[in-house]
């Protein structure tokens, strides 16, 4: 097993979080376009949603696919065709002629997306210790809120000198030249034990990952919360993009960096939750969240780009330690527990512009506050749930 902060952890970990970061630029290129091509291609604030709706529902049935396969082929193989094909998609977006077309790749963009985060985690639970990967993972999902930066920055910027088409181009540049070092820098694994794959077991693994009330608490926990967080994001560019901050493709690409607080808090997430419990941290996490979106009610950017950042540190913190507790408390079949944790994560993504557009229409951001609160109740009562079960585990 692979010790923490060895060299070959080192290695391993960049690989990790280099493909994490190519991934989510690939991801969320399109989310400071969508009031451009909101108006370009007049469709409505739900159908131009979609372009973000469709990837991220792709991605998450993917996850059914390649979490399994990866039990019983390996991890690494997966992850570097895939992210190689994601990258080629990108490429091919800057040329779609009509918005069905972009719709169509982006469908199929984020079904290949899904074959690094599938097997990611799982690929750290095979290799590293329990301390390696606590750390690994808060790092590693790190990398997702700076590619999810990244591809909102590079996007804006490049949308505003040469319009979406530079966009999609200028990322999927970044992708191709990314996969060549993460190519030479992701070892082989030494611990990975192939299962010969059958539709059985691989349905009884997911189906027996279900049936535990520990992992389903965390899969609808990491839902529902990335529900609420992706899709603030989407409508808070309607809200500036309107009067008065009237805000361009580029000026919303920058409002993304709030994601830094992501990154700070999924990198102290395993610090904290070493002092403290992960649990009783994933709850505060949520608090943190629900405190956020108050701080965006107000009229002051300023305020309202604090209350994103203060978003951004409290779902990471909480998303970087449900994670791994998947993968602490998975009883065989890792790679299948990770990726349904993911499918849960990502069908939330999909179906927040149903959640929160009735919300949206009903008074504009207020309402999308308020459909965000009701949900975070929710999260909220099964952190303190994971919580009791934790202080019962030690007591015993």
């Amino acid at each position: 097993m692979i010790e923490a902060k060895t060299r070959a952890w080192w290695r391993a970990t960049a690989a990790l979080c280099l493909g994490s970061f190519l991934v989510f630029i690939n991801l969320y290129v399109p989310q400071p376009l969508l009031p451009g091509l909101k108006e370009a291609y007049g469709v409505s604030t739900l159908g131009v949603s979609l372009l973000m709706s469709v990837s991220t529902l792709s991605l998450a049935l993917a996850l059914l696919v390649f979490g399994p396969l990866s039990d019983a082929i390996g991890r690494e193989g997966i992850m570097r065709i895939t992210l190689l094909l994601a990258g080629g998609l990108s490429l091919a977006l800057a040329f779609a002629p009509t918005f069905e077309s972009l719709l169509f790749l982006r469908l199929l963009q984020g079904f290949v997306l899904g074959g690094l985060p599938a097997v990611a985690i799982a690929w750290m639970g095979d290799e590293f210790d329990k301390t390696a990967l606590l750390s690994a993972v808060g790092l590693y999902i790190g990398a997702n809120s700076l590619g999810g930066i990244s591809g909102r920055i590079v996007g804006g910027g490049a949308a505003a000198i040469g319009g979406p088409s530079a966009a999609f181009l200028a990322v999927g540049a970044m992708t191709v030249v990314g996969c060549i070092i993460f190519w030479r820098l992701l070892p082989n694994s030494q611990a990975f034990t192939p299962k010969r794959f059958q539709l059985r077991q691989a349905v009884g693994d997911l189906l027996g990952h279900l049936r535990s009330p520990v992992l389903l608490a965390a899969y609808f926990l990491g839902g529902i919360n990335f529900l609420i967080f992706i899709n603030q994001y989407s409508y808070i560019t309607f809200r500036l993009a309107d009067a008065p901050y009237q805000l361009a493709a580029s000026g919303l690409g920058l409002i993304f960096l709030t994601y830094l607080g992501g990154t700070f808090g999924s990198t102290v997430s395993g610090k904290l939750a070493g002092r403290f419990s992960p649990a009783s941290c994933i709850s505060a996490g949520i608090v943190i969240l629900m405190l956020g979106t108050a701080i965006t009610l107000a009229d002051s950017l300023a305020l309202i780009i604090l209350g994103l950042t203060i978003n951004a540190f409290g779902f990471f913190m909480a998303h970087s330690l449900a994670s791994s507790w998947v993968g602490r408390y998975a009883q065989g079949a890792r790679g299948s527990a990770s990726a349904l944790y993911l499918v849960f994560y990502y069908l939330g993504a999909s179906i927040g512009g149903f959640w929160l557009e009735p919300f949206w229409r009903w008074t504009q951001w207020q309402g999308v506050a308020i459909g965000s609160w009701l949900l975070l109740c929710v999260t909220l009562a099964i952190g303190v749930g994971l919580w009791r079960f934790e202080r019962r585990a030690a007591n015993t």
